[in-house]
Order: C-alpha cells, then sequence, then structure tokens
C-alpha cells in the first residue's frame, strides 16, 4: 500500500531547476528515501522526462556501488567512504547526452567529499541535483550550512494525521488513538499488528536512533541519554531546563550528572529530530525568555516507544500532535506569555503569567492558540479562554478541542475548532 506524500511532492515540484542543491532532512525512516527515488522519480517519468535522464543512486545499496566497482561489505569493513572519484566517473559516463539530467542521491553522506562532489555539480547547467541523507553529517539540522548556502532545504516529518487517515481502516475517532499511540512512522503505520507496531518502534529507537546518535557523537554516557530521553518522555509540554533535569537526575537516579552535559545531549536529540525545543515568547513585551522551555517529539509513536507505552496522556499527547501539525504546516511556533496584574480579596496586587499554548507566525500571519482535550464546564471553558480574552491585539485566536463540535466563535471573537476538523483540514485556521 502506498502512502501518497503529495505536500512534499509538491515542494519538490516547486524547487525544480531552481539552481541550489534540494536537500530532504528529517528524522530517519520519515519517508526522505521513498519520496524521493519513488514519488518524485514517478512524477519525472509522468511529467515527459526521459528515464535514462533521471539518475538514482543509492550509496547504502550493493547493488548500486558495483556499478562503480565499490564494495559495500569492504566498505563497511573498513569504515570507508565512497571513493568521489569513481562516482563522478560514472556520473560523466551517464550524462554524456544532450539535455537536463535530474541526478536523485540517497544517503549521500556514504560518499567521500560529498560536499565538494555536490557544489561541483552546482555549476553544470544540465543537472538538478537532489539528494536525502542520514547519519553522520546528514543526520544533523543545520545540514544546509555544509552547501555554503547553496542548499534548499525540504525538512520532511512522519505522516500528518490527514496522511495517516489515507491509509487507516477504521473512523476518524479511532484512528485518532491509534495515531496517538503508535504515531506516523510509515514503516509502522503499514503493520497492523499491535505488538508488530510496538516491537518496531522499540527496535528503531535501539538500534537507529540511538544508536547513530552515540556513534556520531562519540557518547559514553549512553545510559544517562536514555535516561534523559525517559524523563523528556514522560514530561512533553511540560517547562524544564537543563538545571532541573540535573536535579531530577539527581534525586530518581543518584547521579551526578552536569547541566552542561544534559544541555549538550539535548542539542544532539535537536540535531537528530527526535525532538523540538520551544521558546516562550512574552506576547506584551514582545521578548523571548530563554529559560525554561517545553519539549515535544517528532513522533509520538517514538515517544511512547521510550517508557513502554506506559503513559498515554491524552492532554499532552494532543498538544505534541498540535504542535506537529503547526510545524509541518510552516509555521514558526512559541509558548505565549501573558503577563497580568490581578487584585487578591486584601486588594493587594498579585503579577501572574498566564500561558498561551502556542503562538504560531508565518509572514504577516498570526494565531494564538489554546490545546484543551475537553471542555466538560463553563468554568473548564472561561479558563481555556481566560489568556486569549488578555491579548490586547487583533490577531486570531483559536482554541482546538478534542470534543466533536462544530467550529463556533463566541462573543469575543475566539473561534473553537476540534482536533479533527483542524487536523483534517489544511484550511483549518482560516474558519
Amino acid at each position: 500500500m502506498e502512502i501518497k506524500r503529495e505536500y512534499y511532492l509538491k515542494k519538490l515540484i516547486q524547487r525544480k531547476q531552481n539552481g541550489l542543491i534540494k536537500v530532504i532532512t528529517g528524522v530517519r525512516r520519515c519517508g526522505k528515501s521513498y519520496l524521493l527515488n519513488t514519488i518524485f522519480y514517478n512524477y519525472l517519468l509522468e511529467s515527459g522526462v526521459a528515464e535514462d535522464h533521471i539518475i538514482r543512486f543509492a550509496f547504502d545499496s550493493a547493488d548500486d556501488l558495483t556499478l562503480i566497482g565499490e564494495n559495500l561489505i569492504e566498505l563497511e569493513r573498513e569504515n570507508k567512504k565512497v571513493d568521489p572519484e569513481k562516482f563522478m566517473a560514472y556520473i560523466r559516463s551517464q550524462t554524456a547526452s544532450e539535455g537536463l539530467y535530474y541526478i536523485l542521491l540517497d544517503e549521500v553522506q556514504m560518499l567521500g567529499c560529498f560536499e565538494s562532489v555536490l557544489n561541483g555539480y552546482l555549476r553544470k547547467s544540465n543537472m538538478d541535483i537532489y539528494v536525502t541523507g542520514s547519519n553522520a553529517k546528514f543526520l544533523s539540522s543545520d545540514i544546509i550550512t555544509e552547501f555554503s548556502g547553496r542548499g534548499d532545504e525540504v525538512h520532511m516529518f512522519p505522516l500528518s494525521f490527514s496522511e495517516f487517515m489515507s491509509v487507516y481502516k477504521g473512523d476518524k475517532y479511532e484512528g485518532l488513538v491509534e495515531y496517538m499511540l503508535y504515531g506516523g512512522i510509515p514503516m509502522v503505520v503499514l503493520r497492523d499488528d499491535a505488538s508488530d507496531k510496538s516491537a518496531t518502534l522499540e527496535r528503531l529507537f535501539d538500534e537507529i536512533y540511538l544508536s547513530d546518535i552515540c556513534k556520531r557523537h562519540k557518547v559514553k554516557g549512553k545510559g544517562e541519554l536514555e535516561d534523559l530521553l525517559n524523563i523528556l518522555s514522560s514530561d512533553i509540554g511540560s517547562l524544564t531546563n537543563p538545571e532541573k533535569l540535573k536535579n531530577t537526575f539527581k534525586s530518581m537516579k543518584n547521579s551526578s550528572i552536569t547541566a552542561n552535559t544534559i544541555r549538550r545531549y539535548i542539542g544532539y536529540l535537536e540535531d537528530s529530530f527526535l525532538i523540538e525545543s520551544v521558546q516562550r515568547y512574552d506576547i506584551k513585551g514582545k521578548s523571548y525568555i530563554e529559560t525554561p522551555r517545553k519539549y515535544y517529539f517528532s513522533d509520538l509513536g517514538l515517544r511512547n516507544a521510550r517508557i513502554n507505552f506506559r503513559q498515554f496522556e491524552r492532554t499532552h499527547t494532543m498538544e505534541n500532535v498540535i504542535y506537529n501539525e503547526l510545524l509541518m504546516r510552516g509555521y514558526n511556533v512559541d509558548v505565549g506569555v501573558v503577563p497580568v496584574t490581578e487584585k487578591k480579596e486584601n486588594h493587594q496586587s498579585v503579577r501572574k503569567q498566564l500561558e498561551v499554548d502556542f503562538v504560531c507566525n508565518m509572514g504577516s500571519k498570526r494565531y494564538y492558540i489554546q490545546s484543551a482535550f475537553s471542555l466538560p464546564t463553563e468554568e473548564k471553558i472561561k479558563q481555556e479562554q481566560r489568556p486569549l480574552i488578555k491579548i490586547e491585539d487583533s490577531f486570531k485566536k483559536i482554541i482546538v478541542t478534542g470534543d466533536v463540535t462544530m467550529p463556533y466563535y463566541n462573543d469575543d471573537g475566539i473561534l473553537t475548532i476540534s482536533i479533527y476538523d483542524f487536523l483534517l483540514n489544511p484550511d483549518s485556521l482560516e474558519k
């Protein structure tokens, strides 16, 4: 069964022949290779590009490597990179005819001097370059800097809920529960058995993600890295910082890990796209607050696998789903803070900070969004509306609820929509 990744296909189409290296980044196993080598490849064929003018090469494929006289087993045994001279000679032999060639390269970090090779191809007017990669430098979130400003990033996420539902056999209510439990890694979504899904996620974490991070950064304290992942997994959507996490390690693990080590480990997890940190933004003061921050996982299935699927709190998992959807749609997302001064019964003034779950910006657009798993009472509704009402500007204010409800505005102009409308309608924020 094929999962259509039309959102990302459109991004690649928009970048055709733009004179830059198209770099597809994202957490491992989110579907980068399939997007490039199957979906985009088929699009090129259907749009009239001759098959011999599309060159696909996977640097982790034994068959492809034999085309240039390399041996995958020997390379791995000797921990060597693919010889760039052999690869460039092959490309020269394949691009001798007239016309534009599309070069689709997978796992390009396995090519020696790949930055220089790719930058050299940018000077050739008959080539349009697309690459994916993981491990080493291509696992890093700052890969674009490797190409001296000549890279054009397409960041790919695991399946959105809309993509998930395109292959899910149940209704959207059952679907959201499963999506929040097992996430959107395509190879996991396409498995039918629940035990198979959970085993796959656990295996991916142990054999792929942690292995890559430890190898790349030469991490010696793998146990501490795993403990940090478990703590962050248990506290998604909660404010924290390295100093607070250090104290948690001290009290729970009797560990003497330093705040600087924790800060460094968090950086590794962010670079690998496993987690995202979100800064707080003072809406009235129009300034950022450096610490503490919130942390969300790029895939909830991976998060749940870290804690053996023991902690399934729909309040925080729904918040994580909303955050990921906003990122996928291209918004810059912060946590909002609204300072207010209130008087107690004894007339003393008290300063408080009300929280807005997400402040979303894209160009001139801004939305303030609250995540509320349920709005069972008028008191709960007022609680969620209160921070939004205190914001003194005219940008749109929205509450996304897990309740099944039709979209509606209240007298203060606050829109309330269901999580299902928000996730399944790409224009839901424009209602």
